[in-house]
């Protein structure tokens, strides 16, 4: 199929000169897909003619007179600009001449204007936000919500395993998931009220619900899903990044230290660019907002080049692999099962 999406250029850290480089550098790689190019028109046409490139019937700009700062509230941006990039980006997937929208830009602001625009799906409360983390297995562990909805109630936690088993489902191939609800120990008993009545929730939805995990079960890819609210999703996410640099940083540290361990650190540099490369940041970039009425994927504000590639591929396979049919009709399956849900997608 002809897939185009929607990017909102002027989003994230470093704006055009990230975004158009790598939208460049993706469609050579996937001819077949479309992209239309949301910001300001000049900067965006600047920065194509600085790349060698120019507009043509695959690669679209689109003029959008407004951009939305990283620290602006989202009820602002969501208010006042109407023109921004983002909602002009987000815009294009609701009329449907895009299939997706990526964006590096504000996530509250991304989150809100995304859950107005397009609306959530039947049967969901709130998008929540799920991205993937390496795990022990090789593989990783995707981890939602990281953000989206600090408080949330039983039904919504049931509502985020649902959504991201149909994404897992669809993007890995494997039908039934295994799907954890983070908790403070693994028993039945741990955990508060809302956390022991969301897993009787998950019991009952058919899901490949495999009890509550810890926090070391992310790592040791105990289960493929782990379901938490978002307070507790992006703590977990922020500690995880700063472990990370944490050890790049005492690794560098060591190997510094004398001429003698400099020699060794040349020695093990293919151990240590494998072990770079198993924990870049870029190579997992791009989270999904899922329970839209449409699929818009959030990179990393601070993207290089390659990683907000990953993100375009993210948005480009969940387009592929129809992810809001699949959550539509699994929701749709849980109404005769007595599985409580949203009534109507809201605003």
């Amino acid at each position: 199929m002809d897939i185009t999406v929607a990017i909102d250029c002027m989003g994230g850290d470093h704006g055009p000169h990230v975004t158009v480089p790598a939208a460049l550098e993706f469609q050579r790689a996937h001819p077949q897909v479309d992209l239309v190019l949301v910001g300001l028109r000049d900067a965006l046409e600047a920065e194509l003619g600085a790349n060698g490139a120019a507009p043509g019937p695959r690669l679209r700009v689109h003029h959008a007179s407004e951009v939305v700062a990283m620290d602006e509230p989202p009820a602002q941006a969501l208010r006042y600009k109407k023109d921004s990039s983002m909602r002009v980006a987000v815009n294009l997937v609701k009329s449907g001449a895009a299939h997706a929208c990526v964006s590096a830009g504000n996530t509250g602001a991304l989150m809100a204007i995304s859950r107005f625009v397009l609306k959530t799906l039947p049967g969901i409360d709130r998008p929540a936000i799920a991205s993937v983390l390496p795990n022990m297995r090789g593989r990783f562990t995707t981890v939602l919500d990281l953000g989206a909805n600090v408080d949330c109630t039983p039904e919504q936690l049931m509502q985020f395993g649902v959504m991201r088993a149909m994404l897992f489902a669809a993007l890995e191939r494997r039908e039934r998931p295994s799907v954890g609800l983070l908790n403070i120990g693994v028993e039945d008993i741990k955990g508060n009220d809302t956390v022991k009545q969301a897993a009787d929730l998950l019991r009952a939805s058919g899901l490949n619900f495999s009890g509550n995990v810890e926090g070391d079960d992310i790592y040791k890819g105990t289960t493929d899903v782990v379901v938490c609210d978002g307070f507790v999703g992006n703590s977990v996410l922020k500690a995880s990044e700063g472990v990370a640099t944490m050890i790049a940083t005492f690794l560098r540290q060591e190997f510094s230290r004398n001429a003698w361990r400099r020699l060794v650190a040349i020695a093990a540099l293919p151990v240590l660019n494998a072990l770079r490369a198993r924990m870049d940041p870029g190579h997992y970039n791009g989270a999904s907002l899922l329970g839209l009425r449409g699929i818009v994927i959030k990179s990393h504000g601070s993207a290089d080049r390659y990683a907000f590639r990953q993100a375009i591929a993210r948005a480009v396979d969940e387009v592929q692999n129809d992810v809001v049919k699949r959550i539509t009709e699994r929701m749709a399956e849980l109404q005769p099962m007595g599985v409580p849900a949203a009534q109507s997608g809201a605003p």
